[in-house]
């Protein structure tokens, strides 16, 4: 764990973001006392459920047949 002032942190913030990236933390300090911590953010794995909605939707039989005139045309702009 590496502890730097608020000016230098300012001024290589690259550096200390790398730092962090690689898994070290840094501690950012304001006149020698500790004010706040750059670390690196762990990602988020979620594992993929299949079939979660198995059951749960359904398509209706006429899904896929025409329109009635009124509201096709609407759609259609005439």
């Amino acid at each position: 764990m590496e502890q730097v002032s608020i000016y230098d942190a300012k001024a290589h913030f690259s550096k200390y973001v790398e730092l962090a990236e690689s898994g070290h933390d840094v501690i950012i300090a304001r006149g020698g006392k500790q004010v706040a911590r750059l670390t690196a953010i762990q990602p988020i794995k979620r594992a993929i459920r299949f079939g979660v909605l198995k059951g749960k939707v359904r398509i209706g039989a006429d899904f896929d047949a025409r329109l009635p005139d009124d509201p096709l045309a609407g759609f259609e702009g005439s």
